[in-house]
């Protein structure tokens, strides 16, 4: 077979695996009450943050807690383990694969201190699909029993500025009870908590379950806009964390500061506790002008007039009318 040859066959089964839809996500009962909460956020807000020391406070406080980080930047246990990153369930499945091994839960699944964790992880750049990367790790994780699994809670990290299929599958396809949003005191990040809130109204309509449970203000500088936003569509605030520079360097150092007895301790204490107990709301999301009327006119531009450009504006200069070159013939 020469090397045509094998590239035909080689494209064949590239075509034939593409083909094959990914398998129907669990919809029968699980065998323990677990609370399965999402949690989404703007890239940077710090929802990574606030989910490594939300699990490990609700490890102390005497739950079962399995934590999954479905963010391609794998950042939810290098916090919840100091700094060190673990192997994720995409890279791991590509090994096992090719060595022709089963993926084991001592390969993808670690501890700390009674917390569950493990990252789902996501392609290289520019060699794959980060929502596509999260449908196979779900699909390996029923594999592995996820619906077999013993927990009070599963808290899943979700990017929330990306809207492609797999990010938004907790909410479309039921795979959690509640969604949590963490957003903070700026434009961007209650963009995207609104979009999230929109989501969840969408697939409602559609028969879904999933409800917002509601918001976690983070760096709350006290300006008040997420606040407002939280009242406006109707969800609660479960928790302000206060724009500090002890909490700053800490997470900077992957510290987790929601240790009972701690400076922060109670904090997360009472925002465990409310994680727990908020029951899902339908949130009523806002428009485009209803989300900029929450900041004051010097912050967002109102007052700006749209004008139109025209022809002359895009060639920067006088449009000068050209005869046209069409050859009409004259018919006999």
């Amino acid at each position: 077979m020469n090397s045509i040859d094998v590239n035909l066959v080689r494209q064949a089964k590239l075509r034939e695996e593409a083909a094959v839809p990914p398998d129907p996500v669990h919809t029968g009962p699980v065998k323990k009450e677990t609370q399965i909460i999402a949690i989404y956020g703007k890239g940077g807000i710090g929802k990574s943050f606030t989910l490594a020391n939300l699990s490990y406070m609700m490890a102390q406080q005497g739950k079962r807690v399995l934590l999954i980080g479905c963010d391609p930047k794998s950042d939810t246990t290098s916090l919840l383990f100091g700094g060190k990153a673990c192997p994720t369930i995409i890279e791991t499945s590509a090994r096992k694969k090719l060595a022709g091994e089963e993926v084991k839960i001592g390969d993808v699944c670690f501890k700390r201190d009674g917390v569950f964790a493990m990252e789902l992880g996501g392609p290289e750049v520019g060699r794959g699909c980060g929502g596509r990367g999260i449908i196979h790790g779900f699909e390996l994780l029923e594999k592995l029993g996820f619906h077999e699994w013993g927990f009070d809670f599963v808290l899943l990290d979700f990017l929330g500025d990306v809207v492609c299929g797999g990010f938004g599958l907790p909410i479309a396809r039921d795979m959690c009870q509640k969604v949590i949003i963490v957003g903070s005191n700026d434009l961007q990040s209650l963009y995207v908590a609104n979009n999230v809130c929109s989501a969840v109204t969408y697939f409602r309509k559609l028969g879904g379950n999933v409800g917002v449970a509601g918001i976690v203000v983070n760096k709350d500088d006290n300006t008040g806009e997420a606040h407002a936003f939280a009242e406006k569509v109707g969800i609660p605030v479960l928790a302000s964390i206060p724009a500090n520079e002890d909490i700053r360097r800490k997470s900077a150092n992957y510290e987790i500061i929601g240790k009972p007895g701690g400076d922060w301790g109670p904090l997360f204490e009472a925002l465990a506790l409310n994680v727990a107990d908020a029951p899902p709301q339908h949130p009523s999301p806002l428009d485009q002008d209803g989300l900029l009327g929450l900041f004051s006119g010097d912050a967002v531009g109102r007052g700006v007039v749209l004008q139109p450009a025209s022809l002359e504006d895009m060639c920067g200069g006088t449009i000068v009318e050209r005869p046209s070159l069409e050859v009409i013939y004259d018919t006999v």
